[in-house]
């Protein structure tokens, strides 16, 4: 057990969904309509001062519910102490910086990194990272997780970046532990599909 594990976070989760840039009301609506089909893991990415807003209805929304909210895009310790304030239950980056997720402990949260390679994959299990962001998830393809596994099989991986509905089960199939689906959502019908796959 590290200050990192998202065990509890994730738990059975097969999905999570990233609410980015959207009023705060219809980021409210979109993780309710999540969370009644099951998908129990919102991200709210905070790349602006609206968005702290939003993620903070989110986390509001979500503790009526008994559900976590996470803050994704966090770059800097200046944001993960936004993310903390704001009540999130975990932080997510695009990359892999070590003093971000050193702030995160420090919150007592923990942080999913994102990695595009097995060096950065490898530095990150070196600090006590053992779920891992893999970004862009539809660049580096399902086949790369299957690859990564042989030599760091401790590993637990979340895939984004190109994720949906048609091409989740693949990503799942080759070992993916939850994958992330944000751009997407534009599509109404994402949301249904996805909790069909739960």
């Amino acid at each position: 057990m590290t200050s990192h594990d998202f065990g509890g976070i994730f738990a059975d989760a097969r999905v999570m969904v990233i609410l980015r840039d959207l009023p705060p009301a219809e980021t409210v609506r979109l993780a309710e309509q999540a969370w009644e089909l099951g998908i129990d893991v919102v991200e709210v990415p905070i790349r602006t001062a609206d968005a702290v807003l939003a993620l903070r209805a989110v986390v509001q929304a979500g503790r009526e519910r008994g559900r976590l909210v996470g803050a994704g895009t966090v770059r800097t310790p200046a944001q993960v102490r936004q993310a903390a304030s704001a009540g999130a239950a975990f932080t997510v980056a695009p990359g892999l910086d070590l003093a971000v997720a050193d702030a995160a402990v420090t919150y007592g949260i923990p942080h999913l990194p994102g990695v595009a390679t097995p060096t950065e994959a490898q530095r990150a299990l070196d600090h006590g990272l053992f779920w891992l962001k893999a970004f862009p998830a539809v660049s580096l393809g399902p086949q790369w997780f299957k690859a990564v596994a042989g030599p760091l099989p401790e590993l637990r991986f979340v895939a984004t970046g190109g994720i949906d509905a048609d091409n989740a089960g693949d990503f799942l199939a080759a070992g993916v532990r939850v994958v992330a689906v944000g751009s997407a959502l534009s599509d109404p019908r994402q949301i249904p599909r996805l909790a069909a796959l739960i």
